[in-house]
């Protein structure tokens, strides 16, 4: 059974507010804070992150008609993380998303590019992106198909990616996405959400692939991206240039336990030794681990999966999000209150 468009566009308005961005990111046990892009802006000292600064203030998307722009490359207006975390080619990578709509169906991608020295001051025009991870349509047979971020929905909105093991070591982005198809039906209808992160991968691998410049990945007009997922035996092709030799189309995705609490580290030296914290799991997503952070400081709670808890003085700032299935951050509001939109999804909104 296919839901038709027009029911999937009453569905994506209804879920207008649930689009997401990438909470944060665990390497072997680490938990690094990603950029949250509805309250970090309004914060006089915002913390150092491994995530890219960006403008999406509403979690909102790059359409098709800017992927010839610099905003396709890691979201709207981005800049360069402060910090960045080490992993070693070979690990793999968990990435969890704030929340997710189950309408937004496509596949998910991931990329690295080489930074040839910081990527804390690298210029993003100048990346090369080669892709290292890939998922798109896997089962036609579903209402409107299983998709890669079906798969990111089922574990907790977490994807698990690995590093391949051939990659040179040095200071990379990681370019994570994932491409909403359910009004990519008509012109410009596709909603592209680029998360990218500062890595320095370690290790003896000898290779650095040649890449694709951002601006260059993708066309309005790719049968990946200009595409009527309601059809009826559906054959996606996943958009973008081909895996690299050595990289799996997908590892299975699975939990990753959090042990401590990494820093992002500035400049091209080596991380920094972490904290150490209660282990926790990010297949609990939101639960596992929430970050709230204050006007001039960051503060971290963790939390067991079933019993979430949140710093008694922690607060949302305006438009934040303050509740939603499996948020495990503060709930109070520091202006205006928190709303309901859909039961993934609360937010700070001012009084009427």
């Amino acid at each position: 059974m296919r839901t038709s468009p027009v029911v999937a566009a009453l569905l994506s308005a209804a879920t207008v507010a649930a689009h997401g961005h990438v909470q944060h990111i665990v390497i072997n046990g680490l938990f690094y804070q990603g950029y949250d892009p509805t309250t970090f802006p309004y914060q006089q000292n915002p913390p150092t992150v491994v995530g890219w600064t960006t403008s999406q203030t509403d979690n909102g998307f790059v359409e098709p008609n800017s992927f010839g722009a610099a905003d396709i490359i890691c979201h709207k207006s981005a800049t360069p993380a402060g910090g960045h975390a080490q992993v070693k080619a070979g690990d793999s990578i968990s990435i969890t998303w704030n929340t997710w709509p189950e309408s937004h169906k496509g596949p998910m991608i991931d990329y690295l590019a080489a930074c040839n020295g910081p990527c804390e001051s690298v210029d993003k025009e100048t990346l090369e992106f080669f892709k290292i991870d890939e998922v798109g349509l896997i089962d036609d047979s579903a209402q409107n198909g299983f998709w890669g971020s079906d798969e990111l929905i089922q574990n907790n909105n977490t994807w698990l990616v690995q590093i391949p093991s051939n990659i040179k070591a040095g200071n990379y982005v990681l370019r994570h996405e994932t491409i909403a198809l359910h009004s990519a039906g008509q012109t410009n209808g596709a909603q592209a959400y680029p998360q990218c992160f500062n890595l320095e991968i370690t290790g003896d691998g000898t290779e650095v692939p040649a890449g694709t410049l951002g601006t260059k990945l993708y066309t309005p007009e790719d049968p990946g991206i200009l595409v009527n997922i309601y059809t009826t035996g559906l054959s996606y092709t996943i958009p973008g240039p081909t895996l690299i030799a050595g990289a799996s189309s997908s590892v299975a995705q699975s939990s990753s336990a959090i042990t401590a609490t990494g820093t992002a580290t500035a400049g091209s030296g080596s991380a920094a030794d972490p904290t150490t914290a209660p282990a926790a799991s990010t297949t609990a997503a939101q639960t596992s681990a929430a970050t709230t952070a204050a006007a001039s400081s960051q503060q971290t709670s963790t939390a067991v999966a079933s019993t979430p808890t949140t710093l008694a003085t922690s607060t949302r700032s305006l438009y934040g999000q303050c509740g939603g299935s499996n948020f495990a951050g503060p709930t109070a509001c520091a202006e205006g209150s928190c709303k309901s939109w859909n039961p993934y999804y609360y937010q700070c909104v001012a009084s009427a």
